[in-house]
This record gives structure tokens, sequence and C-alpha cells, in this order.
């Protein structure tokens, strides 16, 4: 495991800002994952660790679009129908020599090699066949139709970015410029644990004072759709010393080490303490709600994250600080997250200097613009917030009052996974 050195994460300030955190890890954090390659039919989800070019034009060849006649459009009437002989019949696969147009048409279907002398391509709906001869209108221009080779993609053009997560359009058009397989990062493996005397496993009896453990569920499976190896280390007790051991044990062979729950300042909450032991802290507080108590610091040169213990808490901030840091250490370009506007259906008041994000439903207005609802309960503790509502609308640092009316960014659940 690469082992980081204390220092790069040295930060005096007590309260961060999310746009400053982020600059924070692209600036201190190396990428940890390494290379390897794999077969297209692992590659979709994979982050592609090299560039990936096209070994040939796409298409490699010219082709007609659709079924028709291929002709030289020199041999038109530019003012009149033209009427023209049949000579010769082209279908997808066949070589391109088997068939020339001088002045003549040629039947042609999609897919299937230009024919020599041809650049125009008619579909078989706007003409008239009559025996061997086919009768074509006027007007239609030269190229129409016809796909020019290397119109997709040209041979040793980029195809595919280095860093960009693969989807399966990525990986359809790998396999058309001629590859087989593709250099990827390795997978980040993430230690998950939660923390608490409180949390007791899920489907398991509850004893007095005891809750159900949810939010290792929930990492667990955004993690998942992150493309990241999670291990499940389980429930850490409030126990300082062996909290901090646990740690330290993680970190010799995870590339990160995420935890909610123990980072707030009450005098059983002990995550903090044990990663100061062990290493070092970036932050521990940032200017977001839900979630302000975040830790991010090394324990033993391995990252760590420590996240609140409230899920809705946990939910914002694993979306909008550690899927950041996620794209960093898997050598990922994190693309900008696309927020689409809706019309605030609900009067709201937050405090200046910190980022807000919103649950709330969305909903289309009578004039056909889609209106955003406040999820009637408040508390980062309301896991149904989540399962009831369509996404988060983001309120700036500055803005400290919404009214009916407001345009505001919605963020739609799936967009952020």
């Amino acid at each position: 495991m690469a082992q980081l050195t204390d220092d790069c994460f040295a930060f005096g300030g007590a309260l961060m800002r999310i746009e400053e955190a982020i600059a924070l890890i692209a600036e201190r954090l190396p990428v940890l994952a390494v290379t390897e390659w794999v077969p297209l039919a692992h590659a979709d989800g994979r982050i592609a660790a090299e560039a990936v070019t096209a070994l040939h034009d796409v298409p490699p060849f010219a082709n007609s679009a659709v079924d028709g006649y291929a002709v030289r459009h020199a041999a038109l009437n530019p003012d009149a129908e033209t009427t023209l002989p049949v000579a010769g019949r082209l279908a997808a696969g066949a070589s391109p020599d088997t068939a020339a147009a001088r002045d003549g048409a040629i039947r042609i279907f999609t897919g299937a090699p230009m024919p020599a002398g041809a650049d125009t391509v008619f579909m078989q709906e706007d003409v008239r066949r009559d025996g061997d001869t086919v009768t074509l209108p006027a007007g239609l221009k030269r190229g129409s139709n016809a796909r020019a080779a290397g119109e997709d993609i040209a041979h040793g053009a980029c195809a595919i970015p280095a860093g960009r997560r693969l989807r399966p359009q990525d990986v359809a058009l790998a396999a058309a410029t001629g590859h087989d397989r593709i250099a990827v990062r390795t997978r980040l493996r993430v230690a998950l644990f939660s923390t608490g005397d409180e949390l007791a496993e899920p489907g398991r009896p509850l004893a007095p004072g005891a809750i159900h453990d949810s939010n290792r569920v929930m990492l667990a499976a955004l993690l998942a759709r992150f493309g990241v190896a999670v291990s499940d280390l389980g429930i850490l007790r409030d126990e300082p010393a062996a909290l901090a051991a646990r740690l330290a044990a993680a970190a010799r062979d995870h590339d990160l080490i995420l935890t909610s729950g123990g980072v707030s300042t009450g005098e059983e909450d002990h995550v903090k303490a044990a990663v100061e032991a062990a290493g070092s802290l970036m932050f521990w507080r940032l200017a977001i709600k839900p979630g302000r108590p975040v830790a991010m610091g090394l324990v033993q040169g391995t990252p760590f994250v420590g996240l609140p213990g409230n899920p809705g808490a946990v939910y914002v901030t694993l979306l909008f600080v550690v899927r950041p840091l996620l794209a960093r250490l898997g050598g990922a370009v994190d693309p900008p997250l696309i927020g689409l506007p809706v019309r605030a259906a609900f009067a709201y008041r937050k405090k200046a200097g910190r980022r807000e994000f919103v649950r709330v439903s969305v909903t289309s207005a009578p004039d056909a613009v889609l209106e955003a609802s406040k999820y009637p309960r408040d508390g980062a503790g309301v896991l149904s917030s989540l399962t009831e509502s369509d996404g988060l609308v983001e309120l700036a640092d500055a803005v400290t009052t919404v009214t009916p009316g407001d345009i505001l960014t919605f963020y739609p659940h799936a967009a952020l996974w």
C-alpha cells in the first residue's frame, strides 16, 4: 500500500468550505490505484488508466446509411427526374469491388460499402423501380445518406480520454475502434466501519437503547456503485484503545478507511482522537449541512474519512465529499454535477457561510415548470426523508432565505450515484 506522510494533511483551520476541502484533496493526495488490463467484457464501470486511441477509421470504409440506390451525383439531372439502369447489388459485408457506379445505380443496403464512383444514396422509398431501371427524384444533395470513412472517429484519434469512468457506450466505442482490452485503474480497497455502542447488526434483536446499523449498509451500497472494493469490517465500539488498533490494522491493506459516527465533540466520540493518535487530521469540520462533523486525515499513511452518525448527513457527505476523494485516489476525472433548475414551492431560512442540501420532492406545476417541495420533517436522522424524496436542492453559502418562486439547483438522487 502507498504510505503518505502526515504533513501532507497539515491544516490549521477549524471550519472548511467544501471547495477548499476538495482542492486540498486534489493538491495533496496522489493517485493510489495502479494499472491493469481487462477484457472489454469486464471494463464497464472501471476507470480508464490510459487514453484509448482508434486503431482504424470508424467506419473503416465509406458505406450506405440506408437501404436504397447508390449513384454518382454528377450523373443526375439537377432539374428533373433521372432514370438510370440498375447496374449491380451490394449488401452489408460485400466487397465494394463487386459493383461500380458509373452512369448506373447500385442497389445497396444499410452498412454496405459504397461502390466505386458512387457518392450519394437515394432511400428506396423515395424512388420508383421498374424492372432493371430506377427513377430518382431531383434535388437530393451530393453525399446524402452516405457515411464517409472515419466519419465517426479517425484512425489515431482519442476515442476515450484517460480518467473516464467507462460506460457501456465507451466499451462499445473501444470495440469499434479495434480494441479487445483496455488499461484501467485497479479498484480502490475501502475499509468500512460503523462506530458506537448503541449499534446492533441488522436483523439482530435490539437491546434497550440500541438501534440497527443502517449507515454501513447504505455506505456499502453507494460505494459499490462507485466501483470500489468494500471490506465490511463491522462495528467499532466506543473503546479508544481498541478503536485505534482496529483503524491501524485496516490501514495496512486498504487505500481508504471510512467510518460513520464518533466524530463530533461529545465525550463518547472517540474516532477523532484515535486518528490523531495514529496519524494526523486534515480537517474535522466542514461548512455543510447536514454533515458538519466530517474528519479527514491519515492513519499510518492511509487516507481516512470519518463521516457523521446521522444517515442524512452520511448520505450528503459521501456524495459531496467522499465521491471526489474516491475519484482522486482512483485516478478518475470527476465530472461536475449537472443540476436541474426547479422552482421553489416552499419557504426556508438558513445560516450564511455554509452549504446546505435540502431534501425535496419534485412535481410538474400547472404551467409545466418543475417545482420542488421540501420534505416536511427536518433532521439529519430522518432516514425516510431519503426514500420519500426525489433528490436534493443545493443552497449556496451566501443564501440565507428561500421564498416560493425562487429558482434552485436540484440534483436527482439517481444523478448523484
